[in-house]
C-alpha cells in the first residue's frame, strides 16, 4: 500500500483516537475543577477527622503514579470483587479513565485551591466580617476571584499537563490518539510495519496544546486588574 493510500486511513484513524482524546480531556476538567474545590474544603476543615481523611487521599493520589490509579479502578473490581462494573467495552474503558482521571486531577487543583486562598490576606476576611458578611459571602464576593487570578498560572500548568497525560489511557487499552498511532506499527486495517503515525500524534498534542496556551493566557490577562 503507497503512503498515499495509507495517508487518509492513518488520519480518519487519529481523528478518531483524537476526539477520544478530546472528550476525556473535557470531562476530566469538567469533574475535578469543582471536586477539587470540594475537597480543598474537606483538606482544610476545622474538624480534625474531616481534615486528616482528605489529607491522606491527596497524599496518597499524589503520592502514586496515575498509570497504577488507572490500573486499579479498572482492573480490581472484576480481580478482587468478581463483579466488572466496567464491562470490556470501550465505553467501559472511557468512564474508568475518566473516574481516575478525575479523582487525580482534583487531588492536584485542590492544592493549588489551598494555596490561592491562603494567599490572600486574612485582613480581608476580617473586613468582610466587619460589614456583615458571612463566610460563604466573603469567599464568593470578596476571594473567589483573587484565588482565580492567583492560581491560573499553575492550574494552566496541570491543564497542558492533563492534556498529555490523556495518553496513560491506553494502559487499560482506551482507544486514544498514542493507541491510535501505535496500531500502525503492530497492524491496523491493513497497515503494519510503518512509524511515521506516531509523528503525527505528536502534531495533535502541539496544536492543540498551543490552542490551549493561547486561551489561558488571554483569561489570565483579563484578571490582569487584580494585581
Amino acid at each position: 500500500m503507497t503512503f498515499a493510500e495509507q495517508f487518509p486511513i492513518v488520519i480518519n484513524s487519529l481523528n478518531d483516537g483524537f476526539l477520544q482524546t478530546l472528550r476525556l480531556f473535557g470531562v476530566t476538567l469538567l469533574g475535578a475543577v469543582p471536586l477539587g474545590l470540594l475537597i480543598c474544603f474537606g483538606s482544610t476543615s476545622r474538624f480534625a477527622p474531616v481534615r486528616i481523611i482528605f489529607k491522606l487521599i491527596i497524599w496518597v493520589v499524589r503520592g502514586t503514579p496515575l498509570m497504577i490509579q488507572l490500573m486499579i479502578i479498572y482492573f480490581m473490581p472484576g480481580l478482587v470483587f468478581d463483579n466488572p462494573i466496567w464491562g470490556g467495552a470501550e465505553s467501559g474503558r472511557f468512564t474508568a479513565a475518566a473516574v481516575a482521571f478525575i479523582i487525580n486531577y482534583a487531588c492536584y487543583f485542590s492544592e493549588i485551591y489551598r494555596g490561592g486562598i491562603q494567599s490572600i490576606p486574612v485582613g480581608q476576611d476580617e473586613a468582610g466580617m466587619v460589614l456583615g458578611l458571612t463566610k460563604g459571602q466573603i469567599f464568593l464576593h470578596v476571594k473567589l476571584l483573587q484565588m482565580i487570578k492567583r492560581i491560573l498560572p499553575p492550574m494552566s500548568n496541570e491543564i497542558l499537563t492533563l492534556v498529555k497525560d490523556t495518553s496513560l489511557a491506553r494502559i487499560i487499552s482506551m482507544h486514544e490518539i498514542i493507541w491510535a498511532g501505535e496500531a500502525f506499527m503492530k497492524g491496523s486495517q491493513g497497515i503494519s510495519g510503518i512509524i511515521w503515525p506516531l509523528f503525527f500524534t505528536a502534531i495533535y498534542y502541539l496544536i492543540f496544546n498551543g490552542v490551549l496556551t493561547v486561551v489561558l493566557g488571554k483569561i489570565e490577562k483579563k484578571l490582569e486588574f487584580f494585581r
